[in-house]
């Protein structure tokens, strides 16, 4: 699907954890370089899996007003979620990127995650990567939920998903026959490795 960008000046990002390893595999394919945009989402205290939120690498924050106005969190509670999130981010950009210059984004952006549910997330990663000057920016996802597929259509030059799923239900995990959770540990050795045969 993403045959005309082989070769190209184009540049993959790839989301952590999950979406460096589907992301290092298109870099791959394609013969293009790799980066990671780091984001996180601010989780909810009583479950780590849902989120209210995201932070991205620029120190960018977005909060799901919706969801916030069905919570009962505190303002304080909610402020506690947005440090510690800035605080993990600013930890794995460091520990993924190290101290290099974000990559010249004057060129085609595949921005690369290993699903698209709710799309928050990537949402923020695409305010980010916006502001720091990319114009072009290309979503590639493996699975996604129609309905988030239309939502975000809007904020991105092209979306490339093979697999497309309704319903009321959607979990990522779903569409793969092997699927788990990637540490940071494994996320710097696939990034590591990726250097190493380049």
């Amino acid at each position: 699907m993403l045959e005309e960008y082989r070769g190209s000046h184009a540049l993959v990002m790839g989301i952590p954890a999950g979406g460096i390893a589907v992301a290092v595999e298109i870099a791959r394919a394609l013969c293009l370089p790799l980066d990671i945009a780091v984001v996180s989402k601010i989780t909810l205290p009583w479950n780590s899996e849902a989120g209210y939120g995201a932070v991205a690498f620029d120190g960018t924050v977005m909060l799901n007003e919706e969801l916030l106005s069905r919570l009962n969190l505190r303002k304080q509670e909610i402020q506690n979620g947005i440090k510690e999130t800035g605080q993990k981010v600013v930890r794995r950009v460091t520990m993924f990127r190290g101290n290099r210059p974000l990559p010249d984004f004057k060129r085609p952006v595949i921005l690369v995650d290993d699903g698209l549910a709710s799309g928050f997330t990537l949402r923020v990663a695409i305010k980010a990567l916006r502001q720091a000057g990319a114009t072009n920016v290309i979503l590639a996802v493996p699975t996604a939920h129609s309905e988030s597929v239309q939502t975000i259509l809007r904020e991105v030059e092209a979306i490339y998903c093979p697999n497309l799923r309704s319903g009321p239900s959607f979990a990522v995990a779903d569409a793969y026959e092997q699927w788990s959770d990637l540490d940071e540990q494994e996320v710097k050795r696939i990034l590591h490795e990726f250097e190493d045969r380049n």
